[in-house]
């Protein structure tokens, strides 16, 4: 079934705007599990601090550029399909980084420094993905009045 690109392109926007509102909570859950471990620690505000540090620049030299290459990709599509809004290749990499996520929260549990460690790359992730989505902003993704031709 066709679709047009505005539609894969809301998609795309839709799965890069729910990164950001998981991976914040994922970082802020395991933020305050380091700190109920070392309440006098460093944990917490390390997490947020370098998290969104890392992000800004995992945003200008990563994230920016995928989210960008892909809109270009899904312009380039002469009769688009519904599935079509990521390459196949982003979904299992979307599940493998989910699985690890899930494994290095497991295993980080009780451990203040590994728990801060993960938090911190959740958070990096989640910036880098909600500054980027300006991206979909800047190319009219969600301009929605009718355009006369």
């Amino acid at each position: 079934m066709n679709v047009s690109h505005k539609t894969l392109k809301l998609l795309a926007a839709l799965i890069w705007y729910i990164g950001p509102v998981i991976l914040f909570n994922k970082g802020a859950e395991l933020a305050n599990e380091a700190y109920n471990i070392e309440s006098q620690g460093w944990g917490r505000l390390f997490s947020w601090t370098a998290g969104i540090a890392i992000g800004l620049v995992k945003t200008r030299y990563i994230f920016l550029k995928s989210c960008r290459k892909n809109l270009a990709r899904i312009d380039a599509l002469t009769s688009p399909k519904l599935g079509q809004f990521y390459r196949i290749q982003f979904f299992f990499a979307l599940a493998a980084m989910i699985a690890l996520g899930a494994f290095l929260s497991r295993v980080s549990q009780g451990n203040h420094t590994f728990l801060v460690f993960v938090a911190t790359l959740d958070i990096s992730i989640g910036t880098a993905l909600l500054v980027s989505s300006k991206v979909f902003w800047e190319q009219g993704v969600f301009s929605f009045r009718k355009r006369l031709s």
